[in-house]
């Protein structure tokens, strides 16, 4: 995949995602006017199941394909999670961050519901380079959805959304008009945004060369099979990067920091805001 590709592929997983997350065009439209035209995306996410149809490698095809290279593996075992980011040379690219829910970890119930749901999923969909903003192939019922919410948060959100970003990410590295995070956040609420305070506003600290924060998902009524119901989507996040002691700006992720970024699309935490 050539680079033009590869930016057609991540302008059309933005615009997928605005539709979910309107907050984020109105967030990016505000930096953007006080950074003359400058907001630097530091990475996507994408969430799927550990299912041999659907592993973190085949969701990734279409950025391997362009170049991108598997750059770290995270373990997060509170949320039965399991996911690896991914770089390119060409450090203008946003990293990709993929993770998968651990099914075998799950209750029975739970992973055969996501079983019958991904005997849905034409396996060669997963070729197409649209894959990862295909959004969801599977029919869908409200009790479904609910059953694997009280079991996970993540296998709900991902069996009512299927295969689309979850979230962007604002460098802050890159931003003039604010140097810390602290003045991100202060920035976003005095503009009426509510942000994600599981495990404080600001997750990580400089001593793990990185700290993050996020706004919590958006509300949308979404369709289910049998009726509709507004539940969160998408969310914003903002990265700041520090430099590690070769002095370059660390690119990984830190486990402990985003198994809290996961809560802010938590039903609870979200609906009740």
């Amino acid at each position: 995949m050539q680079n033009t590709q590869i930016d057609n592929l991540l302008n059309a997983m933005w615009q997928d995602y605005l539709e979910l997350n309107p907050d984020a065009q109105r967030i990016y439209n505000l930096f953007s006017s006080h950074n003359s035209g400058q907001v630097i995306n530091d990475h996507i996410a994408l969430r799927t199941f550990q299912h041999p149809k659907v592993t973190i490698d085949k969701v990734a095809r279409p950025f391997l394909a362009a170049g991108y290279q598997e750059s770290g593996e995270y373990h997060f075992p509170e949320k039965k999670l399991y996911a690896k980011h991914f770089q390119h040379e060409d450090n203008t690219l946003p990293k990709v961050f993929i993770s998968e829910l651990c099914l075998d970890q799950l209750s029975s119930q739970s992973k055969q519901a996501i079983e019958n749901l991904l005997q849905y999923l034409d396996s060669n969909s997963l070729l197409q380079d649209n894959f990862c903003y295909s959004g969801r192939h599977w029919p869908l019922t409200l009790s479904t959805y609910q059953q694997l919410l009280e079991e996970s948060e993540y296998a709900a959100w991902t069996a009512a959304f299927g295969y689309r970003p979850n979230h962007f990410t604002v460098l802050v590295n890159a931003l003039r008009s604010h140097q810390t995070l602290q003045e991100v956040n202060s920035f976003l609420q005095q503009q009426g945004f509510t942000l994600n305070s599981s495990g404080g506003l600001i997750k990580g600290s400089p001593e793990v060369f990185l700290e993050q924060s996020s706004t919590l998902a958006n509300k949308i009524e979404v369709t289910f099979d049998d009726t509709t119901a507004v539940i969160p989507s998408c969310f914003y996040e903002f990265a700041l990067r520090y430099p590690m002691d070769n002095g370059e700006l660390y690119q990984g992720f830190v486990a402990a920091s985003a198994d809290k970024i996961f809560e802010s699309t938590n039903v609870k935490i979200a609906m009740a805001n």
